[in-house]
């Protein structure tokens, strides 16, 4: 399952991180993942970051076009990329919605 989603150049965790030079912060990306996640697997939560690898900053405006990996019991690869170029892999810790 595929995603796509962008930070805003408005986003309120922007200001000061870093001043002139905009970046998103990863919490702001991670959880755009997990929310991702809930649309691609509706049955599973996110309920923690088994490994997350940052290769590249994320800047305010660059669409972010993330790939799920197959859900295994107990977690779910992710990769993300902007533009074809890799910005994250890893892979989260899931449970079953109750």
């Amino acid at each position: 399952m595929t995603s796509t989603f962008t930070i805003k150049p408005d986003h309120p965790a922007l200001p000061g991180h870093f001043p002139g030079h905009p970046v998103v912060p990863g919490v702001v990306v991670i959880d755009h993942l997990i929310r991702s996640l809930g649309e691609a697997h509706p049955d599973r939560t996110c309920v923690g970051v088994r490994r997350m690898k940052f290769l590249r900053q994320l800047l305010p405006g660059e669409s972010v076009d993330v790939v799920f990996g197959e859900a295994k019991a107990d977690s779910i690869t992710v990769k993300a990329q902007v533009a074809g170029e890799p910005l994250i892999e890893g892979r989260l810790n899931l449970a079953l919605q109750s």
